[in-house]
């Protein structure tokens, strides 16, 4: 085994071991995402950023007012330290980039997708003792400050702009054409947040088919969540098939038909069949 792939291996255990902790470090599991795209410097301790990552969020977290109390000054606090006099934001072409979603890259660039600058958010309020968490609206993820009583919203990838309950419903409404509910706002769990951030990066390799590396790296990370769409072990053995190793994606086509068998035989078979056609391109 190359040392390449022992720190492959090494980091995805420590994902899969994080996530199944009790209280996941959402912070760790993004960095560690975001070590899987991000190339290791040479010679360096931290080869991928992990650590000087952590640093700078806790260097960001020591720059906030000490005090702050209730749920509107934490959100102001956080938008005039980190949207104005750090700059983080995002816009249009952030989408574009893989870096987007790489929590070390974003942290550097100080631009990225909302959810990631959510994170940034999060993850510097948490250290200063605010009360925040983030809100996964459909097709815009924001942050929330306090409890249900006084939530406050702000948007990050606007630079903390303060989010009105009327602009949340306009924001979910032109997303999805359906209206805001209660449900939308509830906190959202680091595991989620992750998989949210594993579906953009698949998002993104999928319009480009020649990188079918990201898309295997986000797929196989996506599997070691402790809960995923069964739906992804197929996905991953399609994308084994279309990278040319026809074996490994017929025999993950094989087992996946075996759990769907029990439910659906029809679509069982015919995941078997495409597994045969795999086969047969051996051939």
């Amino acid at each position: 085994m190359s040392s390449e792939d022992a720190g492959r291996d090494a980091r995805r255990k420590r994902f899969a071991e994080e996530a199944r902790a009790e209280r996941p470090d959402l912070a760790l599991l993004c960095l560690l995402l975001g070590a899987e795209a991000s190339p290791p410097s040479p010679g360096g301790a931290d080869p991928y950023g992990v650590d000087a990552a952590q640093i700078e969020l806790d260097r960001l977290a020591g720059l906030l007012p000490y005090g702050a109390r209730g749920a509107r000054a934490w959100a102001s606090a956080l938008a005039e330290l980190l949207g104005g006099r750090c700059g983080f934001g995002g816009s249009s072409p952030d989408y574009q980039r893989l870096e987007s979603s790489v929590l070390q890259q974003v942290l550097r660039r100080r631009r990225g997708l909302p959810i990631l600058l959510s994170v940034v958010w999060i993850e510097v309020a948490r250290r200063a003792g605010a009360p925040v968490y983030g809100v996964a609206l459909p097709g815009h993820f924001v942050v929330g400050f306090g409890d249900p009583a006084e939530r406050v919203l702000a948007d990050p990838f606007a630079g903390g702009a303060p989010l009105s309950g009327e602009d949340a419903e306009l924001m979910v409404t032109g997303a999805t054409g359906a209206p805001l509910e209660s449900s939308m706002l509830v906190p959202a769990r680091p595991l989620e947040t992750v998989l949210r951030i594993l579906n953009n990066v698949r998002a993104w390799a999928s319009a480009r088919p020649e990188r079918t590396d990201v898309a295997l790296w986000a797929l196989e990370l996506s599997l070691l969540l402790p809960a995923h769409p069964a739906r992804l072990r197929y996905e991953r053995a399609q994308l084994l098939v279309q990278r040319g190793e026809f074996l490994r994606g017929a025999a993950e086509m094989d087992e996946y038909a075996g759990i769907v068998d029990g439910i659906e035989p029809t679509a069982a078979e015919a995941i078997r069949h495409r597994a045969r056609a795999a086969r047969a391109l051996l051939n």
